[in-house]
């Protein structure tokens, strides 16, 4: 992704005395002496600035105001620019630290709607800038698809869900690993037969057209794991709550999975963008708050998409014996639910046993008939469906894009080849723009396995691109044996829509802050120019600070420049860290200026890394460096 070099930093006015004048000298034999270096960066169309521990690199405007005049960088040492960089051991009670969803920090926010289970992020005082300690006895998972039916017992050493849930099917202690039976609450006879089930009721899920899902309450993801089998990608979302990582078995397994919960924010995911949502007991009170859960729900369905509910009150008349209730209160919440959802555009597609399902309208009649003040209430355009980075939930019905409207997404896999009509939304996008990055994909996947034979084969499993634009990068990998997390920037162009358009999955995200997943839990991370993107950011963000000539002076504007600003490269280096699995690699593209940094953080981390040319050699503004993670034990038990 190519961003703007224009809107610089105006340079303050006012003469410079002699007490400047050395400063000045200084810097402008330093910038002659990186000019050549710095001048290739230049050209490639991207701003590059950075904070990292090692240098700050700080925007100078030139003297001469002439139109189309570049901003130079100068780089001001802290301290000696060869120096280690070096980083602590976690406590070892932070072995599944999750700084955004903290247990430690709850009491600091509201109960309300289980607001405190949403992402509340430390702000950087508070962050712990160190490596977090894999458990004691951890050792690398087992491999796919092995580890879809068992995992070792010390890499998630929790007992209490075994004790609790163990009834039920979810997971059973078997001497040094845990084995998913692949039971559940609603699915006491497996969760194949259970979406057997299913799939009876919604044909869709048989013939392709069924290909993206969202799992809310997903326990140990058993649901999404059988599913992947069936060629539909799932989503797998669940809090950290009292069930004791949810989300951790998930990824240990190899199924895709992310910490979230439906509370008052939006979910990272942009409208219409998933074919199915699934709630099996998920225990979220549907009907209450006006129905604005249906509602989210509503939003990230696509036309024609199927929602599935099981547990209350579906089957009340069989079930309600063993919910604690009546059956006279869990009939009146039925009809209310059918009552909802027929306002909101849904129908009952299907019903049979203990499962229903609703399918979203692809008539246009019925969204037409809502308005602003109808009950429930259109949703205006004061808002982007797509927005969802600390989105507050909105009381109101999506409408569909009247674009999307009566249009059926060709059945997978087709539809991963197929520009959809949400690419033209995303600034600078095209169906030959897509069909580049593809091409561009395929031939840099090539590259990476000749330098990593791991990728491609049963060691590496669970993968992340940090920085997508299109998917490009999880459509190469697609005949291998991997998932990919889609990450697309939560302050650049949105084009997460056109991720799942193609039947990839993804979140929205900000690489200034941790990701919402435990850690280790994925085996690669690609960065594909992420520190040039932040880089940019930065400089944005902090432009409103007027340069100096003092590199001293600047330093300080750079260090007192707001928090939401300073996205340092060892923060970011860090969490990628805590989310990468020991013996997993990190494959960082990026212009060589930022690799020099990122090796002599990576060094402090205890990666080995290695540096490379990218599939074209002769793109000297263009490198890769190639790390991996060790396995090491914590000193303090």
């Amino acid at each position: 992704m190519k961003y703007s070099k224009e809107a610089k930093p105006e340079r303050a006015g006012g003469g410079g005395g002699g007490a400047r004048a050395v400063p000045v000298a200084l810097m402008l034999l330093l910038l002659c002496g990186f000019s050549f270096y710095l001048g290739g960066m230049y050209s490639t169309g991207r701003t590059f600035t950075f904070s990292s521990t090692t240098t700050s690199i700080i925007p100078i405007v030139s003297t001469a105001k002439q139109e189309g005049s570049a901003i130079a960088l100068a780089i001001a040492r802290n301290g000696n620019g060869d120096d280690e960089v070096e980083f602590s051991e976690c406590p070892a009670d932070y072995q599944d630290y999750t700084p955004c969803t903290d247990p430690k920090r709850w009491r600091r926010y509201g109960n309300y709607r289980l607001s405190f289970m949403e992402r509340h992020c430390p702000p950087p005082p508070e962050r712990a800038v160190c490596l977090v300690p894999p458990p004691r006895g951890y050792k690398p998972p087992i491999r796919w698809p092995k580890s879809k039916d068992q995992c070792w017992y010390r890499n998630v050493p929790y007992d209490w869900i075994n004790s609790q849930k163990s009834n039920q099917h979810w997971l059973r202690k078997d001497g040094d690993r845990f084995t998913f039976p692949g039971g559940g609450t609603m699915f006491p006879n497996g969760v194949g037969a259970y979406v057997d089930l299913m799939a009876d009721l919604i044909p869709g899920m048989k013939d392709g057209s069924v290909r993206t899902a969202l799992d809310t309450g997903c326990g140990v993801a058993s649901w999404g794991g059988d599913l992947l089998a069936r060629n539909i990608l799932t989503v797998s979302l669940a809090p950290r709550d009292n069930h004791e990582a949810q989300v951790q078995f998930a990824l240990e397994r190899g199924i895709p999975a992310i910490l979230g919960i439906i509370s008052t924010q939006r979910l990272p995911i942009p409208s219409a963008s998933m074919d199915m949502a699934h709630c099996s007991r998920c225990l979220i009170p549907w009907t209450e708050f006006g129905g604005l859960y249906l509602m989210e729900i509503q939003r990230v369905l696509r036309p024609g998409g199927f929602w599935v509910l099981s547990g209350p009150p579906i089957n009340y008349e069989n079930r309600w014996h063993g919910w604690n209730t009546t059956v006279e209160a869990q009939k009146a919440d039925f009809d209310r639910l059918k009552k909802m959802l027929a306002s909101m555009c849904f129908r009952l597609y299907n019903k049979k046993g203990d499962i229903a399902v609703w399918q979203k309208s692809l008539d246009a009649g019925c969204y037409d008939k809502l308005t602003p003040v109808t009950t429930p209430a259109k949703c205006d355009d004061s808002v982007d469906a797509d927005a969802a980075w600390y989105v507050p939930m909105r009381s109101c019905v999506t409408a569909p894009s009247p674009k999307s409207r009566g249009k059926a997404l060709p059945k997978w896999p087709q539809r991963l080849s197929v520009a959809p009509e949400r690419v033209s939304v995303v600034p600078g996008g095209s169906g030959s723009a897509m069909k580049h990055d593809d091409g561009k994909w395929k031939a840099a996947t090539k590259h990476y396995k000749a330098l990593l034979p791991a990728l491609g084969s049963d060691k590496v499993r669970n993968v992340m691109d940090m920085s997508a634009v299109y998917g490009g990068f999880a459509a190469s990998l697609v005949k291998d044996p991997v998932w990919v997390m889609n990450v697309v920037s939560s302050y650049g162009p949105n084009s997460l829509g056109v991720v799942y358009d193609r039947g990839l999955i993804g979140t929205n995200h900000d690489w200034c802050e941790a990701f919402s997943t435990y850690p280790r839990t994925y085996d690669l991370l690609h960065a594909d120019g992420l520190f040039t993107a932040e880089s940019h950011r930065y400089v944005m963000c902090c432009r409103i600070l007027p340069p100096t000539y003092s590199a001293k002076e600047d330093l300080k504007l750079l260090t007192d420049c707001p928090w939401h600003c300073r996205c340092e490269m060892k923060f970011v280096l860090v969490e990628m860290d805590r989310i990468l699995r020991p013996t997993g690699y990190a494959i960082i593209r990026d212009n060589p200026y930022f690799l020099d940094s990122v090796a002599s953080i990576a060094k402090g981390m205890r990666w080995t890394c290695d540096r490379h040319d990218t599939e074209n050699k002769e793109n000297e503004k263009e490198k890769l460096l190639i790390c991996h993670k060790q396995l090491w034990s914590a000193k303090k038990a």
